[in-house]
């Protein structure tokens, strides 16, 4: 077993599954070799030098509203929350990337897709007692969850309500219980423990996009290097602190002085289409593998019926 902390490699993201490797590559898209077009190698060989030592890589993410409608105009849930769970095999109830509707100060709404924040300053890392949650080398906050005692401290400290505590044993598919557990997978997912967005960093060791990237129709999310000043939506590839600054980034409730990871290009989905007064409210997320249990809606989880009228398999086909 190895310890907290190591590197990992991607051959720890192990799965059983035939039908969960399907899942897993429609929703993957090529990051590192965008990043390094002129020199991009397979596997492995993307994340080191010529001299054969590690890139040092700062990851983060941008979400372009502009091109955000929560996913009303296609008449599906986000796709970003959809394929989150789908990809990580998420508990029933838990969104780790979550679209939520905004007011805008002239009136009307904008939908903001909400993961992680994986701060710089991150209070969830400075008050667990356990050193459950923790930076990687590439700016990204785990959790470990076979340290972590169930304090809950993290879910307090966060300001941005981004963590999860799972209160009984977790609903999962049976391809979950397959794979070897770490950090960066959390999966088979442990009762009595936090989870949260892990910004896919298995899947971005890989050369592949987020699930959340990938899976965007819009093309509203991108994946960044801070290191070496790119970031990619799957369909371009853009100078990040160029795209930033022409676009008036804003990092949210940056005032608290936690550094997130994450910045917002302001709008509210006028560049496909959406009017700020647009009356659609969002389509519920679903749970595949929970479809029959009936789950209580004050939680936001829907029963499998009343969510859509689509399965997963027929939409991708």
């Amino acid at each position: 077993m190895r310890e907290k902390g190591n590197n990992l490699s991607r051959r720890d993201f192990i799965i059983r599954s035939a039908g969960a490797v399907g899942a897993l590559t429609i929703l993957s898209t090529p990051l590192i070799s965008v990043l390094n077009r002129d020199k991009a190698l397979a596997g492995e060989a993307n994340s080191q030098h010529s001299d054969g030592t590690a890139k040092k890589r700062q990851w983060c993410m941008v979400i372009d509203l502009k091109h955000c409608d929560g996913c009303v105009g296609l008449d599906t849930p986000p796709q970003c929350t959809q394929a989150c769970i789908m990809g990580h095999y998420k508990p029933n109830g838990m969104k780790w990337i979550e679209v939520f509707k905004h007011p805008l100060p002239g009136g009307g709404s904008f939908f903001m897709p909400t993961p992680c924040f994986h701060c710089e300053n991150a209070p969830c890392v400075n008050v667990c007692p356990v050193g459950a949650t923790y930076h990687m080398e590439d700016g990204s906050v785990l959790i470990d969850q076979r340290r972590c005692i169930g304090c809950r401290f993290c879910m307090a400290a966060c300001p941005y309500q981004r963590r999860f505590f799972n209160w009984g044993t977790p609903v999962q598919p049976p391809e979950a219980a397959f794979a070897e557990y770490t950090p960066e997978t959390q999966f088979p997912a442990i009762k009595g423990t936090v989870m949260k967005c892990n910004f896919c960093t298995h899947v971005m060791r890989a050369g592949k996009l987020p699930f959340c990237v990938a899976a965007c129709p819009r093309k509203a999310l991108y994946m960044g290097d801070l290191v070496e000043d790119v970031g990619s939506n799957g369909a371009e590839v853009v100078k990040l602190s160029r795209f930033l600054d022409e676009n008036n980034a804003y990092r949210y409730k940056e005032s608290l002085g936690t550094q997130p990871r994450v910045w917002f290009l302001p709008g509210h989905g006028e560049l496909v289409g959406r009017r700020p007064d647009d009356p659609r409210e969002l389509q519920p997320s679903f749970w595949p593998w929970g479809r029959d249990e009936g789950f209580d809606r004050s939680v936001g989880v829907w029963p499998w019926k009343e969510s859509v009228p689509w399965t997963w398999e027929e939409k991708h086909k």
